[in-house]
Order: structure tokens, then C-alpha cells, then sequence
């Protein structure tokens, strides 16, 4: 039975989900707030502190739309009437890029929580390409189909 598992895989990916966005705004926080003067007070190189706004927002939208999606199949699974597997929310839609070249001038710690933002989205889309594909018959379904073409 599917729907167990679903619950149980919707939970864990919402909490995972919800620490990596903790996570996320925590880093991209704190690297802005030390971007803006390098040491000795000499001004920081300002391109980098664009494309770290741009890289934060990237992230931050990637993350939402995991939640979205989560919070999405939480409310399918609960039975509300109002959250339909033909409803914009219940997919995941195309990832929003990340600018390698850009993340490589960031700190470790961030590249880090970049990369995981973007593995997660692709679990989540494997998944969701999952569930939507017809379930595989069982061996004893399997044969007794054979046994009704037979019949």
C-alpha cells in the first residue's frame, strides 16, 4: 500500500525541507553581513555581494517550491478537497538554475547548502515522477490477468 509511505516520505522531506531553509537563510545572513566590509574595513567586491543576493533568492524560490509542493501532498494525503493532483501546487515544475560560477566564489558552507537545495529538489522531482507512474502489477496480479486473457 502506497499511501504510508507516501505520508511518512512527505514528512521527512518537509522537515528536511524546513532545516536546509533554517539553514539557508542563517548562512546567506551571515555571509552578507561579513561581505559588505572585508577585513581591515576595506570595501568588498560588490559584483560578489550582487551575485550572492541573486544566488540567495535563486535558493530561497527553490526551497519554497519544495515546501509548497510538500505542504501540497500533506493536504492531498489528509483528504482536502481543495489541494487536486491537477492543482499548479502539485508539481514541482522546472528547477530554478544555480550559476555554478558564481557559487564558487562563496564559502564552502554556502556552496554546500546551494548544492543541497538542488539535490533535494531532484529527489523530489524523481519522486514525483514516481507517483505518477503506473503502479507495476503484482506476480499475482500479473497472473491472474493471464488466467482472465486465457478465459
Amino acid at each position: 500500500m502506497r499511501l504510508p509511505i507516501q505520508r511518512a516520505q512527505v514528512e521527512n522531506l518537509y522537515v528536511e525541507a524546513m532545516l536546509l531553509a533554517d539553514e539557508a537563510h542563517a548562512a546567506f545572513a551571515a555571509q552578507r553581513d561579513l561581505g559588505l566590509v572585508g577585513a581591515g574595513g576595506a570595501r568588498r567586491d560588490a559584483l560578489l555581494q550582487v551575485s550572492l543576493a541573486c544566488e540567495s533568492l535563486k535558493t530561497t524560490t527553490r526551497l519554497m517550491h519544495i515546501i509548497a509542493w510538500l505542504l501540497h501532498r500533506r493536504a492531498m494525503i489528509a483528504g482536502d478537497p481543495h489541494a487536486g493532483p491537477n492543482d499548479s501546487a502539485a508539481r514541482i515544475g522546472e528547477p530554478v538554475v544555480v550559476d555554478w560560477d558564481i557559487c564558487a566564489r562563496f564559502e564552502v558552507p554556502l556552496r554546500r547548502i546551494v548544492a543541497a537545495s538542488e539535490r533535494l529538489f531532484d529527489r523530489i522531482a524523481t519522486i514525483e515522477a514516481g507517483w505518477d507512474a503506473p503502479e507495476a502489477a503484482t506476480p499475482v496480479q500479473a497472473m491472474l490477468a493471464e488466467l482472465s486473457a486465457r478465459l
